[in-house]
């Protein structure tokens, strides 16, 4: 199996160029103080489309020859992946077709259509819906787009862990959320080439632990899609992301639903942050003392994505107010809206 290197990253990084942001690290006085050690934050919710995921996206496109180009790409993505190719594929002028299914979220549904992407939701879940991108691949000719278990796929997201030693060269530990593993196998090919004594730790939801199986395993295993955390619920980790995981994770921890939605609720009073379940794992993790860091240390932690909607949003709000508060009729109220249109995509009001 080939493997990933910092030689790919750096080619990733180049062929990205300028065309996404470099996105800013905070540092968290309230958390620094809850965690006993200095912790700063990683915002991809600033990323072009809200998550981390076009930096894999834009480096996979600029693999493709002249002929895939002209034919085009397809993926199949609950929400994220979907909606950064798409972006990326509008950008640089490719066709891309998204196979999503019913229960993913309605807004990133929306927000990869804004895109311009074809989306196709004739399949029940995410394994149905992995088989029939092939299908449509193999019938029109289509390049397929894994989101996490491709090699230059990984490489992009590894893009993000060189920009964390960019800001923090002395880090000493680097969070990172995973489920199918391309942005933790990346991070930590990344890290690890640089600051080889950085320890890496994956985060993963409770009860949709694809690693932690795979790793007991010896294998990726399929898993349970249950988790609010809708981002991190990937049918398998990958099996090239499960190889650098074993190789160079220095631990995995789990984080409860209850614990993921008080680190949003977290992010939004305290450090002024819109993330989505999946981008606030890692954060739950501190809250919850999962994270054993010595007082020197310095922790940075990815928000690994913002893609919050409006009634989720509502919802874990109005259950951080006290009870019987005077805003909690109003939000849980409001909690219950529906879009009457589609969203606004994410390019079009935040960057």
């Amino acid at each position: 199996m080939q493997p990933l290197t910092l030689a790919d990253v750096a080619a990733a990084r180049e062929a990205i160029g300028s065309r996404l942001h470099v996105t800013p690290m905070f540092s968290s006085a309230h958390m620094t103080k809850r965690a006993h050690t200095r912790v700063l934050l990683k915002a991809e919710t600033f990323q072009r489309t809200g998550s981390f995921k076009p930096r894999g996206a834009f480096a996979k496109l600029a693999t493709l020859t002249r002929e895939q180009r002209a034919r085009g790409v397809v993926t199949a993505s609950s929400g994220n992946h979907a909606q950064a190719l798409a972006y990326c594929a509008q950008v640089t002028g490719i066709r891309c077709v998204a196979v999503m299914w019913p229960g993913a979220s309605e807004d990133k549904i929306a927000a990869a259509r804004s895109y311009g992407a074809a989306i196709d939701l004739a399949s029940a879940d995410a394994p149905e819906a992995v088989k029939r991108a092939e299908g449509i691949a193999a019938e029109e000719g289509l390049t397929v787009v894994p989101a996490y278990d491709d090699l230059a796929v990984m490489a992009g997201q590894g893009t993000l862990g060189l920009e964390i030693l960019d800001d923090c060269p002395d880090v000493d530990v680097v969070l990172v959320p995973v489920s199918g593993g391309g942005l933790l196998a990346g991070i930590a090919t990344a890290v690890k080439a640089k600051r080889p004594k950085t320890r890496i730790i994956a985060v993963e939801p409770l009860r949709s632990p694809s690693l932690a199986h795979a790793l007991a395993a010896g294998r990726p295993v399929a898993t349970a899609q249950d988790s609010i955390a809708d981002g991190l619920l990937a049918p398998a980790i990958g099996q090239r992301c499960l190889a650098i995981a074993t190789a160079l994770v220095d631990e995995v921890v789990h984080v409860s639903d209850e614990e993921i939605s008080t680190a949003v609720t977290w992010l939004y009073r305290y450090a002024k942050l819109v993330a989505e379940p999946a981008g606030a794992a890692t954060t739950a993790a501190l809250l919850a003392g999962r994270i054993r860091a010595r007082q020197h240390e310095t922790v940075v932690s990815v928000v690994s994505g913002g893609n919050l909607g409006i009634p989720l949003a509502l919802r874990l709000l109005a259950a951080d107010l006290p009870s019987g508060g005077p805003l909690a009729p109003l939000m849980s109220e409001a909690s219950t809206i529906k879009h009457a249109e589609p969203p606004v995509s994410p390019d079009e009001h935040r960057y």
